[in-house]
This record gives C-alpha cells, structure tokens and sequence, in this order.
C-alpha cells in the first residue's frame, strides 16, 4: 500500500491540474468579459496568480510540518482554539454546498444547450431539475459509490479534452490586430489608473472563484516521494493550472468582442467554439462539461458532509452529525447540506444572476478559511523563526484579506447569515465539555448582530444579490 501512494513528479502534477479544474472554466470567457477588458484582466491574472501561489505553498508547508492534522479547520483550532476551529470549519461547509449550487446551475445550463426548456438557469425548470439530481447524488453517496476509480478516470478525460480543443481553436483564430482594439477598456483606449483599478478590482471574484478547492490538490502532495518533490511539483501544478486559465479566459478576446463573449449564453465556452469550428465544437463542450460536471458535483457532494462529520468527530458540532450508515456515509451530515443546498436553489429563483451569486458567496465563505490557515502559516513560522514561511503567510493574508474586501463584502454579509445556526449547534456541542469563553461570547454575540443587520439589509435592498 505505501508503494501504491508514493507517486513522481509529474504524475503529481497532473493531478494536481485535474482536480483543481472544475466548472467554472466552461463559463470563465463570459465572467471575465463582465468584469474587465483583456488589459485589467491580465494584471488582475498576475495579482490572482501571485496569491494562489503563495496560498498552495501555504497549505503545502502545513501538510508537511502538520501532518496529524485531519481537516482544513483543525488549522484554526490547533492555531486559536475550538472556535477558530469551527469558524473556520464551518466557512469551509458552506463553500463546499454552495459551490455545488453554483455546479448545479452550469448543469441544467448545460443541459440547456440540447433543451431549451433549461436554458435559463433560475427557471423554475432548472430549480426542480437542480433539486432532483442533488438529492439523487445525496442517495448515491449515501450508498458508498463514490469510489468508483472508473468515474475518475473518464471525468478527467472528459475535462481536459475539450479545454485543450477550445484552447487550440482559440489560438488558430487569434488576431493581434483585434486583440489591441479596448485594450484598456475605455473609448481612448488608452491605459487609465482609476478605471484599470475598478476593473481588475471586478475579476477577483471571478478569477478566485476558479480556485477554490486547491488546498484537496495540495494534500496530494503528501503522496510525492520526497518532500522535495512535493514542494517543486505543487509549483509546477498550480502555475501550469493558472496558464490554462489565462489561456482559456484571455485567448478569447483575440477572436470575440467583449460585447459578444458577455452575451454568451451558458456554458459559454460551448457556445464560443461552435462558432469558431462549427456545431460539432459545442456538442463537444456541451458532453464534456456534462460529464465533467458529474465528477465535480459528486465530489462536492461529499466535501461538505465529511467536513461537517469531521467537525462533530473533534467535537465542534454535536455528535450526531458525525454518525454515519452502514456504508460509512455520514447520513446525517448528508441530510443537513442537502436540506441547505435545496433552500438555496430555491432562493435562486429571486436572483437573476444564479452562477454568480453561488459562486461569490462560495468564494467569499472559502475565503474565510483560508485567512485562518494563513494566520496559522504566520504563527507557526513565527514560532519556528522561519522567515521564508513567515512571508508566505503573511503574503497569503494580506492577499485574501484584499480578495474579500475588493469583490466579496456584501458576499461575506451574506454569509454571517447562515454561520448563525451553526452558532447554536457549536454552542450545543461545547456545552456538553465546557463552558463558553467569554472570548467565544463576544464573537458569537458579533457574528448574530452582523447578521441579523444583513437581513434588514437584504429586506431593505440596501445590498443586492
């Protein structure tokens, strides 16, 4: 068995590269047209690209001075304790169920393109047809079958082929000439500090969105057959990860203008090759992202319900979350995110944006968690007098803190919402061993008050979603 899981450099990272590719590629063209020309999105990719790394050689320094460690939370509570710990757990819950919200919508999009009747994807078609594949990939995971090593075989396939064709096609039609033309985004075409700002400012969210989950490739780096190789191939992995994101996101501009790329419809990528080689490219998005998007949602199926049995097996939430079946599901947990995922696929019938809403507030709970692991990176490096990793941590922060207050705010109000039950179940957890501290008090009493003023704001439309 130890053989099996020691793996090269390159085999890490390929998978590093496939399993951080997820949905949000097939319709990063259209998101990244709404938020910048092709000259802000460039520098916005540099800035993204600066972050991400630090933020992979974050998680890979903990998962080789912290390997014990069972869970992207138990950072925070082995850095500050039990409530850090399920802040941060709970951030990590919520990003998982709601990414598959914003997985579900590109699906029925998706299933679109062959009936029109899902082509809108906050229809109330979409909604029931939404609802009832999660709730039978809930049964399915139920049953243990996520195992099946065939799945991941055909869904990476399924992923990279058709990414690599639109990449090509891109490429065969790239004019420099109409590259150049809004370069900046503006009339004068001409660079403009303030208006690049706003813009790159507007690809954050977009461009980090694409990210989440990276710390699941990272871990694999704990299969490598050194550390060495560990370290150089999680680099290696997230930089050839963030070429096929540029690739795929900025080729486009070459060929489309952004009027166009902003008005395809869902997944755009399927939409964009059918014009550059004919229908014969859309059909093959269309059945790659399908298939793709399975893998995924299965995969995000079970994120969120292991993470919430893991946080009740460390004593955060109550311990009947951690139970699981007699296939080693955790039912309960998978009951409580399905119930959760289905409350908000329907809120997504108020929304006229139900990709990006999904995906924001995903990003935006995410990102939560990954401010607590790098607060963790600075503590730990601090301790060690590790100036290297020091600046990693320190880098990883202040890059998230910017993340979330440039795009995601009004996204983060929106998430104090749903941290209060979790608050009641944290607080029927600890009970039980402990008292609160009067530290855990003041946090839970600010996170209600944040909260409850979200909801007046919502209900008042002093923010909208």
């Amino acid at each position: 068995m130890t053989e099996k899981k020691k793996i090269n450099g390159f085999t890490l990272v390929m998978l590093i590269v496939t399993t951080s590719i997820g949905a949000g590629i097939f319709a990063l063209s259209s998101d990244l047209a709404h938020a910048a020309a092709q000259g802000p999105a460039l520098i916005a990719w540099l800035i993204i690209g600066i972050g991400v790394i630090l933020l992979a050689a974050t998680f890979n320094n903990l998962l080789i001075k912290c390997p014990t460690l069972n869970g992207i939370f138990t950072y925070g509570k082995k850095g500050f304790g039990d409530f850090a710990g399920f802040i941060s757990g709970w951030g990590y819950w919520m990003s998982c169920w709601l990414g598959n919200i914003a997985i579900s919508t590109i699906f029925m999009s998706t299933l679109g393109y062959f009936f029109p009747i899902f082509s809108k994807s906050n229809s109330i078609y979409s909604i029931i047809g939404a609802s009832i594949c999660s709730w039978l990939l809930i049964f399915m995971v139920s049953l243990g079958i996520e195992n099946a090593a065939f799945v991941d075989s055909i869904i990476t396939i399924c992923k990279l082929i058709p990414i690599i064709v639109f990449i090509i096609a891109s490429i065969l039609v790239f004019k420099v000439n109409f590259f150049s033309q809004h370069f900046w985004g503006n009339l004068a075409n001409s660079f403009n500090f303030s208006s690049t700002v706003v813009q790159v400012k507007n690809c954050f969210m977009t461009m980090m969105w694409l990210f989440v989950g990276i710390e699941g490739a990272t871990v694999l780096a704990a299969r490598a057959k050194s550390k060495k190789i560990a370290g150089r191939s999680t680099l290696i992995g997230v930089v050839a990860l963030l070429i096929i994101y540029v690739l795929a996101s900025i080729l486009p501009y070459g060929y489309f203008t952004r009027a166009q790329l902003i008005n395809a419809p869902q997944p755009p990528m399927a939409y964009l090759l059918e014009k550059i080689v004919g229908p014969w490219g859309g059909l093959l998005i269309s059945v790659g992202v399908l298939i793709s998007i399975i893998g995924t949602w299965i995969s995000w199926t079970i994120l969120p319900s292991e993470t919430m049995c893991a946080m009740a097996k460390e004593k955060l939430l109550p311990k009947k979350l951690g139970e699981t079946n007699k296939f080693g599901a955790p039912i309960y947990a998978l009951i409580t995110t399905g119930v959760m995922v289905q409350l908000f696929l329907i809120s997504l019938l108020f929304t006229n944006k139900a990709y990006e809403f999904a995906y924001s507030l995903s990003t935006a709970s995410v990102i939560i968690t990954y401010i607590i692991v790098a607060s963790y990176q600075i503590k730990l490096s601090s301790q060690e007098k590790n100036k290297r990793q020091l600046f990693i941590g320190i880098g990883t922060l202040i890059f998230e803190t910017v993340g979330i207050l440039f795009a995601g705010l009004k996204y983060l109000l929106v998430c104090t919402i749903i941290y209060i039950p979790g608050l009641y179940l944290y607080y029927l957890a600890v009970r039980k061993r402990r008292k609160l501290t009067t530290l855990e008090k003041i946090g839970m009493l600010v996170i209600v008050m944040i909260g409850i003023a979200a909801i007046w704001m919502l209900l008042s439309k002093k923010i909208t979603i």
